[in-house]
C-alpha cells in the first residue's frame, strides 16, 4: 500500500505564490510508485482546499475558480489516525476525504514556515517533513538565529534589532546605526524570506526610507553592516541533527546592489545594460577565484568523505550515485553566460543566473560545506534546508547570512551535480519525517498521577472556599 502524503502549500504569506510553484514542482517529482500525493492548498485567508486541480499550475491563474472546483477541508485526529475531512461537515454520508500518513509542508515565510503550520500538524499527531516547531521558529527569526549560531562558533555579522515602536523616534534609530555600524548598511525584516523588504542604505535619507519600507512587512527588523565587495554562496543540507550532508555549492550572479525579490522570481529577459554588467561579473569571477585561507579552520568533528561529500559522522542519508564526482570549476562554461543568459527569462530560483560550482579552491569549498552542516545541526534542523553565506572579498572572511528551512524549489538543483535525482531527495525527506515520528513515539510524554484526584478530595471547590471566612493565617 502506498504511503499517503499530504502536500501543504500557500498560506497567509508574502511568499504565497512562490510556495505554490515550489510545491507543484515537488508534487510532480515525488516517486509515484511509493507515494500517493494529496495536494492541500492553503489560501491567503488560511483556509484549506483539496482537489486534483490543486496540483495543476494552470489553475492558479484564476484562484477563485480553482476554489469552486475544490473541497474545503480540515485535519482531525480520530483513533490515532490523521484524516483530511470536508468542512463544513455533511449531515449524511462520510466526510472523510482521505487518511494521511505524513504531511509535507512546502511553505515559505511568516505564518507558515515559522513553526505555525508545524505546530498545527504536530497537534493533529501526523508526522511532518522538515524542521520541527523550534527549529522552524529559530530559523525564521534572523536575530535569534544569529544569537544561537554565534554562541556555537558559527561566524555571523553583528546587527542592531529594532521593533516597530522604536521607529516612533526615527532619528534615534538612525543615530544608533551610524554610531554602532556606519554606512553602508543592509536593512531587513527579522522574519521574512525571499529578500522581501530588504534594502541597502548608504546615507541618512536612504536609511530612513529603508527602515520605513521594512516596517511595512514586519514589526521587527535588523540593521547590519553591508559588505561592499560581496560574494554570495549557498549550500543545501539534508539530514537531521545526528547525520547530515551538504549539497554542491552555488554562487548567485545578481544585477545591481542587492539580490531582491524581483531579481529572484520576477526577472524577465536581461537588458542590454545588464548584459554588459553580466560580462564584467563573469570576467571578475573567472579572474578572481575565492580562497579564504584565513578562515580555513573548519570543524574537526565534521569530516569530508572520500568522494568529496561533507557528511557529519561519516554517514550518508542518501543512496546517491558514488561514481559521480564533484565537478571542477569550468571557466569556459561560465563564459557562455555572456551570450546565453540574456536570451532567457527567469522562472524562479531554479533558473536564476548562478554558478555551480563556484570558482574556489577545494579547501574553501570543503570549509563552507562543513560550516553549513555544522550550522544545520546546531539549529536542530530536519529534512532539507538551504544555508546562505556571504564572503567579504576585502577581508576574505565568510559569514553565515541566513537559513531557509523550507527553501524555494527545495534547492533540488544543488543535488543534481552530485548525481542525486529530485525524487531521491524528496523520498529521503519523507523517510526522515517518519523516522523522527518513530523516535518520538518511543518517548513518554505523560504518566499516571493522582494529583487531580487528591486535589478533588482535599478541596471543596470554589464554593467551599466561602466557608473559610474567619480563618486566621
Amino acid at each position: 500500500m502506498k504511503i499517503r502524503v499530504g502536500v501543504f502549500f500557500g498560506g497567509k504569506s508574502v511568499e504565497h505564490e512562490v510556495s505554490v510553484i515550489s510545491a507543484l514542482q515537488a508534487i510532480a517529482s515525488i516517486p509515484a510508485d511509493k507515494y500517493e500525493v494529496i495536494p492541500v492548498y492553503i489560501t491567503k485567508e488560511n483556509e484549506f482546499y483539496t482537489s486534483f486541480e490543486c496540483s495543476c499550475i494552470e489553475e492558479y491563474s484564476n484562484i477563485p475558480a480553482l476554489i469552486k472546483k475544490s473541497t474545503r477541508c480540515i485535519l482531525i485526529n480520530e483513533e490515532g489516525r490523521t484524516k483530511l475531512v470536508r468542512y463544513p461537515f455533511k449531515k449524511t454520508g462520510s466526510n472523510v476525504i482521505s487518511e494521511l500518513d505524513v504531511a509535507f509542508p512546502i511553505v515559505h515565510g511568516t505564518n507558515v514556515e515559522d513553526g505555525t503550520l508545524q505546530g498545527y500538524l504536530k497537534l493533529t499527531g501526523i508526522p511532518y517533513v522538515g524542521c520541527d516547531v523550534t527549529a522552524s521558529a529559530v530559523g525564521m527569526d534572523k536575530y535569534v538565529m544569529k544569537t544561537v549560531l554565534k554562541d556555537n562558533g558559527v561566524p555571523v555579522l553583528d546587527c542592531i534589532r529594532f521593533i516597530a515602536s522604536d521607529f516612533s523616534n526615527p532619528d534615534a534609530c538612525i543615530k544608533k546605526c551610524e554610531e554602532k555600524i556606519g554606512y553602508p548598511v543592509v536593512v531587513k525584516p527579522v522574519n521574512l524570506g525571499s529578500s522581501v523588504g530588504i534594502s541597502l542604505a548608504s546615507n541618512k535619507q536612504e536609511l530612513f526610507d529603508s527602515l520605513e519600507n521594512a516596517f511595512r512587512y514586519a514589526t521587527v527588523l535588523l540593521v547590519e553592516k553591508a559588505i561592499t565587495d560581496l560574494v554570495e554562496i549557498n549550500c543545501s543540507v539534508l539530514g537531521n541533527n545526528e547525520s547530515a550532508e551538504a549539497s554542491e555549492l552555488e554562487q548567485p550572479i545578481s544585477f545591481g546592489k542587492i539580490l531582491d525579490y524581483t531579481a529572484k522570481y520576477q526577472k524577465g529577459a536581461v537588458s542590454p545594460e545588464e548584459t554588459e554588467e553580466l560580462k564584467k561579473l563573469v570576467d571578475e569571477i573567472i579572474n578572481n577565484p575565492i580562497n579564504i585561507e584565513n578562515e580555513l579552520k573548519g570543524d574537526k568533528s565534521i569530516t569530508v568523505s572520500e568522494d568529496g561529500r561533507v557528511v557529519k559522522k561519516g554517514v550518508s542519508v542518501l543512496n546517491y550515485d558514488r561514481s559521480v564526482q564533484l565537478t571542477a570549476f569550468d571557466a569556459a562554461k561560465l563564459s557562455r553566460l555572456k551570450t546565453a543568459r540574456p536570451a532567457k527569462a527567469a522562472a524562479g530560483m531554479a533558473s536564476l543566473s548562478r554558478l555551480i560550482p563556484p570558482n574556489m579552491s577545494e579547501e574553501t569549498r570543503a570549509y563552507i560545506r562543513s560550516l553549513a552542516v555544522k550550522a544545520y545541526t546546531v539549529l536542530g534542523c530536519n529534512g532539507l534546508s538551504r544555508i546562505d553565506f556571504m564572503i567579504d572579498r576585502k577581508t576574505n572572511k565568510v559569514y553565515l547570512n541566513e537559513i531557509n528551512t523550507i527553501p524555494g524549489s527545495l534547492s533540488f538543483y544543488l543535488w543534481a551535480p552530485l548525481g542525486v535525482k529530485y525524487g531521491t531527495v524528496l523520498d529521503a525527506m519523507i523517510e526522515l519525517a517518519l523516522k523522527r515520528q518513530r523516535e518520538e513515539e518511543a518517548i513518554e510524554f505523560s504518566f499516571d498521577s493522582d494529583i487531580l484526584r487528591n486535589f478533588a478530595r482535599g478541596s471543596k471547590g470554589a464554593k467551599g472556599t466561602k466557608g473559610t471566612k474567619g480563618s486566621k493565617m
